[in-house]
């Protein structure tokens, strides 16, 4: 598998924004997050997939956005309404947190692009993944450490190069990460100042999996 971009432009955001082709708006709905803000549209993360901007009146594979406060989004589910608040973990359709991350398989589907992106959680705080084989580890902007809660200017710095150019960046310690029902710990991240539209979910974590492809699917089985 070829190596991952490790930094990507607004417009493959965009691109991975766009509904899949085919795919049910009624699906079977396990989990939900609130990945984050786009103008007056939520972006919305249904049982894992990509994140999906949606207006309040609009739905979303059985979802609908009421309305739309800050950083919090009203929906509607099954005739039930809550609130979603960016950050927070996923909850499942019966309204309480993802269960307990004891899983050992993750299962991945390409989002497009040969890229593989998947929701999940650090620390607690729900983000957005792109799996990336080359990067040495996690790598996250500086507002995403600071959604988490991470004192990431308390990490070692270390000169970093980005599309930009040089820049620091702070090489820190993860207590958790999950993605759908599997979670490792202390796994090691760079936090670098410039904004991601996504983190790259490095080999600090996929190392400690065995990873197979097939297709557009992507599988990663624990080993440790």
């Amino acid at each position: 598998m070829g190596r991952t971009h490790a930094l990507c432009g607004a417009a493959l955001l965009l691109c991975a924004l766009l509904p899949v082709p085919g795919l049910s708006q009624q699906a079977d709905v396990q989990s939900v997050a609130l990945a984050g803000m786009m103008g007056n549209k939520a972006l919305l993360v249904v049982n894992g997939s990509t994140p999906k901007s949606v207006a309040p009146g609009e739905s979303h594979q059985g979802v609908k956005i009421v309305s739309i406060t800050g950083d919090q989004a009203v929906i509607e589910q099954d005739g039930k309404r809550r609130t979603l608040r960016v950050g927070d973990a996923p909850v499942n359709s019966g309204g309480s947190t993802a269960s307990a991350g004891r899983g050992t398989r993750i299962t991945i589907t390409e989002s497009g692009g040969g890229h593989f992106m998947t929701a999940g959680q650090i620390n607690g705080k729900a983000v957005q993944f792109m799996v990336d084989t080359g990067a040495t580890s996690i790598a996250m902007g500086a507002s995403d450490a600071e959604r988490a809660g991470i004192k990431y200017q308390d990490g070692q710095p270390v000169r970093m190069s980005t599309a930009n150019g040089t820049t620091t960046g702070y090489r820190i310690k993860l207590n958790s990460v999950r993605v759908g029902d599997v979670e490792v710990f202390d796994v090691d991240a760079v936090v670098i100042p410039q904004p991601m539209p996504f983190l790259l979910l490095g080999n600090s974590f996929l190392s400690r999996f065995q990873m197979k492809r097939e297709n557009n699917l992507m599988t990663l089985d624990k080993r440790y």
